[in-house]
């Protein structure tokens, strides 16, 4: 196939940007067609020197471009479902990062929304699973060799917070990713979310509960522990053991270049997630090109990005509580689809309450 796969990018904030220039420069097979962001100067930004280029403020106007073939939606998480339906309503392919949908109800009526379709079009940005150290992890866990998986330690530590970030954000931006990991490698949905939250250190802003200690259980009897770290002013740091039956394993330790001068060895401590996980982003991006190019849609999906959402929710009523909570997921529809990634099934039929008002203690 020679023609280009021509993709609407809609938001040109840190991420959106990145994914233009990736677009652009470094994935084969696609060319970026059309850029929306409310901020027409900071789309135009985006898009400098590439040419071909249609830039809107509204993000349906993207959609409808010339050549547009595929979405990739980088916009803020309340943007998402709107976009998302709007895509699907145009029958295009989504990579949409994440949160899918920040709420969990948003999130099950977009499940719900291509499930009426009969066919998968949404691919959820959880880059990990693409990473090179998370995906031997995953092919060591399946092959058996080390036994049962009886628990997950991970650990998850920016430099510094946005001025915006709240305490529930610690669990629901940025654990979601340690969520969809931990699904992903053991293949169990989380059941049961307990946060602890030690003192704040003296590099959180007021009011931030920064670090916490977020415990989870799984449904096959598994347990997952995150430290999340927003603060910790050194690096950007994601680690991950798994403690088996026979054996462990443990991904992330690897850094950048080692430097040994005047009597001392400095190593280089990546200080952003671009940084860290940019060949998984590319990855992915491209696994997702190739994958739309002929006509399937693979990676995880919108039942992930609503199993995300669920278990964050019960994991920010775990932190305002402080008492262990249940994750309450609803049916999953069915959806065939044979390039389906292996997930975890949800056998239960609970329906999901309506998400308590999050608020900060």
């Amino acid at each position: 196939m020679s023609e280009l796969l021509g993709v609407a990018v809609l938001g040109a904030g840190h991420m959106g940007a990145d994914h233009v220039r990736r677009l652009d420069r470094v994935v084969s097979g696609a060319r970026v067609a059309a850029v929306a962001d409310p901020d027409a100067e900071r789309a135009k930004e985006a898009v400098g020197g590439i040419g071909g280029v249609v830039v809107h403020t509204d993000a349906e106007a993207a959609l409808d471009a010339p050549g547009v073939g595929a979405v990739l939606i980088a916009s803020p998480g309340e943007a998402h479902e709107e976009a998302l339906l709007a895509a699907f309503a145009r029958g295009l392919p989504v990579l949409c990062e994440k949160p899918m949908v920040p709420d969990s109800a948003g999130a099950l009526r977009v499940v719900e929304a291509e499930a009426r379709l009969g066919r998968r079009l949404a691919q959820i940005g959880f880059m990990r699973r693409y990473d090179a150290e998370y995906q031997g992890l995953r092919s060591l866990l399946d092959s058996g060799r080390l036994g049962r998986t009886l628990m997950l330690h991970c650990v998850h530590r920016n430099v510094s917070s946005p001025p915006h970030f709240t305490s529930a954000m610690l669990v629901n931006s940025s654990v979601s990713h340690e969520i969809d990991a931990a699904r992903w490698l053991l293949g169990q949905e989380l059941s049961a979310v307990t946060v602890l939250r030690p003192r704040p250190s003296a590099g959180a802003p007021e009011g931030l509960l920064d670090p916490q200690l977020v415990l989870f259980e799984t449904e096959g009897g598994a347990v997952v522990d995150v430290e999340i770290f927003v603060n910790c002013g050194f690096g950007y740091e994601v680690r991950c053991e798994a403690v088996c039956e026979a054996g462990s394993a443990r991904i992330g330790d690897a850094r950048g270049m080692a430097v040994t001068a005047a009597g001392s060895t400095r190593e280089e401590v990546p200080q952003d997630y671009l940084v860290r996980f940019a060949d998984a982003y590319d990855r992915e991006v491209q696994s997702w090109v190739d994958a739309t190019r002929r006509g399937r849609v693979t990676g995880p999906g919108a039942w992930d990005g609503y199993a995300a959402a669920a278990v964050a929710e019960a994991g920010v009523r775990a932190l305002e509580t402080g008492v262990r909570t249940p994750v309450e997921l609803a049916s999953r529809p069915a959806l065939h689809d044979p390039e389906q990634n292996r997930g975890p099934t949800n056998t239960r039929s609970t329906t999901p309450r309506s998400p308590a008002p999050r608020q900060v203690p």
